[in-house]
């Protein structure tokens, strides 16, 4: 072979080659969070607020060291939250039982957090405990346009004197798209159903006006439902369904009702499994035509020219677990039982990947 046939067939192969990249598309993943930080105070009472069991002198004998330790925690699992798929990590993360703005600025200055800039948003709320949810955010993943937090309203007379958490809506930008993220905490198992009922049905409200004002909005609504996916308050009154083809426009899916069914959850109770850590996803964030069984498909056969639903996951690690003793394979709470056990949470954190082509 002569030079000159050796030097035509490597500029043949350089133009293959540039022409196989080409056709290469990238994409970029985006991690969504949420997680129940299962009581985060700081030592100190605010005024209005029953957070006695969280001082030095209360019930938890909640000090220094043990607040310390708890961020610690905290910023270690929401760090490593999303990192199975994308190293850089959530681009946004809902977090509930949250006393506090102070809580969330110590928290975004632990180390792991600190290295990411993450930043937070929060509007104080009525809770009684004083507990309220917040949002996390990465500003690189994710920019934010407005924060409101609309109200839970009791409807019965007798709970005109009552205050919950509400509904903590933040508008923003991912992927130059317009996201909305919802991020509540609905009344607890000992209020009984029909206020969580009642909560779906405020949620759906809330969801509806944002569909409004943009039919095109790609919206997260994500929380400690204190329901699972098939009880009223999701199935019926917010209207999250369980199988894609099923989700109206400007409806709602629900990706976590085969995950229970499967024996997964995200805490214990009697030995059993419930998942009240749900995010749900609006229908602009699907490809109803290629997704059909909510399970991922080969990106290259999903429409990603906008953000598109890939996958989630019940975040796990070892650490988040008892390893021995009585209550060995339980969550690692931060109490359990009177004792200060220097763990997580009674929760394990839940994770939806979404997914566009690079630009």
């Amino acid at each position: 072979m002569t030079k000159k046939h050796i030097f035509l067939l490597a500029v043949l192969l350089c133009l293959c080659t540039a022409v196989a990249n080409a056709q290469q598309t990238r994409y970029q993943l985006y991690a969504v969070g949420f997680y129940n930080l299962e009581n985060l105070f700081d030592t100190c009472h605010d005024e209005g607020h029953n957070d006695y069991e969280y001082l030095p002198d209360g019930r938890n004998r909640w000090n220094g060291l043990k607040y310390t330790h708890k961020l610690r925690n905290m910023s270690q699992v929401l760090s490593e939250m999303g990192t199975d798929k994308t190293p850089d990590g959530c681009a946004v993360i809902g977090v509930s039982e949250v006393e506090n703005a102070k809580c969330l600025q110590d928290l975004c200055d632990q180390a792991p957090l600190k290295a990411r800039n993450m930043q937070f948003v929060h509007i104080e709320g009525p809770d009684q405990r004083g507990v309220d949810c917040a949002l996390l955010y990465n500003p690189r993943l994710f920019q934010v346009d407005s924060v409101r937090l609309v109200p839970y309203v009791y409807v019965k007379p007798e709970d005109s004197l009552r205050a919950t958490r509400g509904f903590l809506t933040v508008s923003g930008r991912m992927a130059g798209e317009h996201v909305a993220v919802i991020v509540n905490h609905l009344p607890s198992r000992f209020a009984g159903s029909f206020y969580r009922e009642e909560g779906g049905r405020q949620l759906r409200i809330v969801k509806d006006q944002l569909v409004q004002e943009d039919p095109e909005v790609k919206i997260f609504v994500m929380g400690d439902m204190n329901d699972d996916p098939q009880d009223k308050s999701m199935a019926e009154a917010l209207g999250a369904r369980r199988k894609i083809k099923d989700v109206e426009d400007g409806g709602l899916w629900n990706p976590w009702w085969d995950v229970l069914a499967s024996g997964t959850g995200t805490l214990q109770y009697d030995g059993g499994w419930n998942l009240f850590d749900q995010i749900i996803l609006s229908k602009t964030l699907l490809d109803v035509r290629n997704m059909k069984s909510g399970k991922p498909v080969e990106l290259k056969k999903v429409d990603c020219s906008t953000l598109k639903y890939y996958s989630h996951q019940v975040f796990r690690r070892d650490y988040l677990f008892q390893r021995e003793g009585r209550y060995k394979g339980n969550t690692k709470r931060t109490h359990a039982g009177g004792v200060w056990l220097d763990g997580y949470s009674d929760h394990l954190p839940t994770v939806v990947y979404v997914v566009k082509e690079a630009q």
